[in-house]
């Protein structure tokens, strides 16, 4: 396959790696990079795969600015909310590109494990599935590649696990201890699955790599981003002087206040994400455990 990659952050970088391993790629960014391979963007748009890792709140934007429909296929490699919406990604793409050109990739996989050739397992999701199979079937030997038809569900997941890898690293920062860490991950799970429940996911999308497997890697390693921000609420850091720290894009934030948005609009319970929202608003981390306690 010739594919373009739209994006050169970590995550884009890494997929850059992995979809080079067989195929001919190149690789794009608002900004140039000294990477192997890297085109205008001009160039990349002429592919006919395209492999989107722009940030959740950056697409729709950077689509009215920059794309030009040739019929190209699209993977959707970011995971969010679009907070100024609520909507998801899908329907964000969907303004742009018809539904049957447009795949979603999930799964459990730190982009640092992803560039040393690490064995993977991710999972395509496209309610075209002979696209999401060539999508798979691009992967190189050391990513299994799986394929499914929720695109909701895998949407949710990718975007909820962000939420409660934030309240993971809070959870590790105070040293509340692994009985507190198991429950926390485990009811984050419950409450990810009752959110897309609500929006017409399928229960066994939670259960699967993009669900299970993504929350429970995210949510308690400090290659998360959005953990390594709980951590930073956990020792009382401004969310500036985190985000300055970090030096990356960490997608669990937005979505959090979209979720709270939505939450409120749809009045679906979600007690984890609503303690994220009012930390990332200033609520001391302690407080937040107490109240989650006694809810």
């Amino acid at each position: 396959m010739r594919i373009a990659i739209i994006g050169a952050g970590k995550w884009g970088q890494a997929l850059y790696h992995a979809f080079s391993q067989n195929n001919e790629v190149v690789i794009t960014s608002r900004t140039s990079r000294d990477i192997k391979n890297f085109v205008s963007l001009d160039e990349a748009l002429s592919y006919e795969y395209l492999v989107m890792a722009i940030p959740a709140q950056s697409v729709r934007p950077w689509m009215e600015a920059n794309f030009e429909d040739r019929n190209q296929q699209l993977l959707v490699a970011a995971k969010g909310i679009e907070i100024a919406t609520g909507s998801f990604l899908n329907e964000v793409y969907s303004t742009f590109v018809s539904a049957d050109r447009l795949a979603f990739i999930s799964g459990p996989s730190f982009a640092a494990e992803v560039e040393k050739s690490l064995p993977t397992a991710l999972k395509i999701s496209s309610s075209n599935l002979q696209l999401a199979q060539m999508y798979a079937d691009a992967l190189p030997t050391f990513i299994k590649g799986y394929v499914a038809s929720d695109v909701v569900g895998a949407e949710v997941a990718g975007a909820y696990k962000n939420v409660i890898a934030i309240a993971g690293g809070v959870c590790d920062g105070l040293n509340l201890g692994n009985n507190a860490r198991a429950a926390l991950i485990s009811r984050g799970l419950v409450e990810m699955t009752r959110f897309g429940e609500h929006f017409g996911a399928k229960i066994d999308t939670f259960l699967s790599l993009g669900g299970a497997g993504d929350l429970f890697l995210t949510a308690s390693s400090k290659l998360s981003r959005n953990y390594r921000v709980g951590l930073g609420l956990s020792q009382g850091k401004s969310l500036d002087d985190i985000l300055e720290e970090l030096g990356e894009v960490a997608e669990g934030i937005p979505t959090t206040k979209a979720l709270h948005n939505i939450a409120k609009k749809e009045d679906i319970y979600l007690p984890i994400a609503d303690e994220v929202y009012k930390m990332l608003e200033g609520k001391d981390p302690l407080v937040c455990v107490k109240d989650l306690l006694n809810d």
